[in-house]
């Protein structure tokens, strides 16, 4: 009986630059894409076709699109950084109410207030001007250290929404990245596993490097990251391997 395949797979990444590194497992794939590619050089003579035709330079890529979203699989497949517990979080649009002297707003995370993304008018929309200190009407500052915010006094009593940034300690995860030097990124080998009625295909490549992380949002659709990779020869000059149920 032939071997078909059928579905998305899966698909896994180890890194092959460390010692004794956790398996990574590309969640909730997509789409897996895996191109082998050569350039090529025609011979001519006098006529119109080419006389002979020679493989030249080599190459394989491949691209994965996974719809969960992990701190570890963009760590060990892209950065290669370094993870950290704990998390940067944004507060949205939080809702205030400017009160009368000191006409101060302290926001519900000033303990660990990290950084202002502005604030707006409830009613209009329009954002508010930021300014050291000592703000007139239409403006506001903020202490960075506590997190409070101060308006005019002629602003007393407006609904405004004041979106911040804030730490979250002990919970999920933070990546730090950093401007490493030129050629510095994680190595990983890489397998592919599908099966259909029975019949699995297996795809096995040593070394890879990633070359593109993509993450794209759009209006009522789910963010679905992208990683672009490609695949060379390991230090013992092999490639990898595919494995094949059907008989020879």
């Amino acid at each position: 009986m032939p071997q078909y395949g059928f579905g998305s797979g899966v698909l896994f990444g180890t890194r092959t630059d460390m010692v004794n590194a956790t398996p990574v497992q590309f969640g909730a794939v997509q789409d897996v894409s895996i191109d082998f590619q050569f350039s090529l050089k025609e011979l001519y003579g006098q006529f119109q076709f080419p006389l002979a035709i020679a493989r030249g330079a080599g190459k394989i890529s491949g691209k994965a699109k996974m719809a969960r979203i992990s701190g570890r699989s963009f760590n060990d497949l892209f950065f290669g950084a370094t993870l950290s517990a704990g998390q940067q979080a944004t507060a949205f649009q939080e809702a205030a109410v400017v009160p009368a002297s000191p006409f101060q707003v302290t926001v519900a995370n000033a303990a660990t207030f990290a950084g202002d993304l502005g604030v707006l008018a409830q009613a209009t929309g329009l954002p508010l001007l930021k300014v050291a200190s000592a703000p007139a009407t239409g403006q506001y500052s903020v202490n960075p250290a506590s997190g409070v915010y101060t308006f005019a006094a002629a602003d007393t009593g407006l609904a405004v929404l004041v979106s911040y940034s804030y730490a979250i300690a002990g919970s999920g995860q933070k990546l730090s990245i950093g401007n490493q030097l030129l050629g510095t990124q994680p190595q990983f080998q890489a397998n592919f596993y599908e099966t259909f009625q029975g019949k699995q295909l297996t795809l096995q490549l040593n070394a890879c490097v990633s070359t593109k992380l993509g993450l794209a949002s759009k209006l009522e659709d789910f963010i679905v990251p992208e990683i672009d990779f490609s695949a060379f020869a390991d230090a013992a000059g092999n490639l990898g391997s595919i494995s094949l149920a059907e008989a020879s």
